[in-house]
């Protein structure tokens, strides 16, 4: 395998499964309000990725046959972070594109701002907060997984 592809091959997983949830549940749940879009959408994004990161970093692990250390882990979990953020972001792109800014939940004060600094505001959110966590998750993880000075290397 290349060095890019657990990074594209799992950043891409978890856009595959947020363009899922978001097209499941805008035709099985339209009020944008509703818990299932404000609470449970963030919160199932947020376990894809966290999953996503720890599966990629054990595949690169299964990959090289030996336990990377906390560096590389963490350069390959923000990998797959970037490619997450960065196509999630060009889907709902494409999601405005095609349905519009109907599917965005309103928060208050948003009306009497123009769409186009709403899109904006909502587009840089998405893909900083996915590197920013991503960031944070491949930290944790990267801590439990990496290497230790202390074990012999095969």
């Amino acid at each position: 395998m290349t060095k890019l592809s657990i990074p594209i091959k799992y950043g891409l997983l978890i856009t595959v499964a947020v363009m899922a949830w978001v097209l499941i549940s805008h035709q099985i749940v339209t009020n944008t309000q509703s818990l299932v879009h404000t609470l449970i959408g963030p919160i199932f994004f947020n376990l894809v990725q966290f999953t996503m990161i720890y599966l990629g970093l054990k595949a690169k692990e299964r990959e090289y046959g030996d336990k990377q250390d906390f560096k590389k882990n963490l350069r390959t979990g923000v990998a797959i972070s970037f490619v997450y953020a960065l196509t999630a972001a060009l889907f709902f792109v494409g999601v405005v594109a095609v349905v519009g800014t109907r599917w965005m939940p309103s928060q208050p004060g948003m009306a009497a701002r123009p769409t186009s600094i709403v899109l904006a505001q909502a587009f840089a959110g998405l893909f900083i907060g996915g590197l920013v966590l991503g960031l944070i998750y491949s930290t944790v993880i990267s801590f439990f997984l990496a290497k230790r000075q202390s074990e012999p290397a095969d």
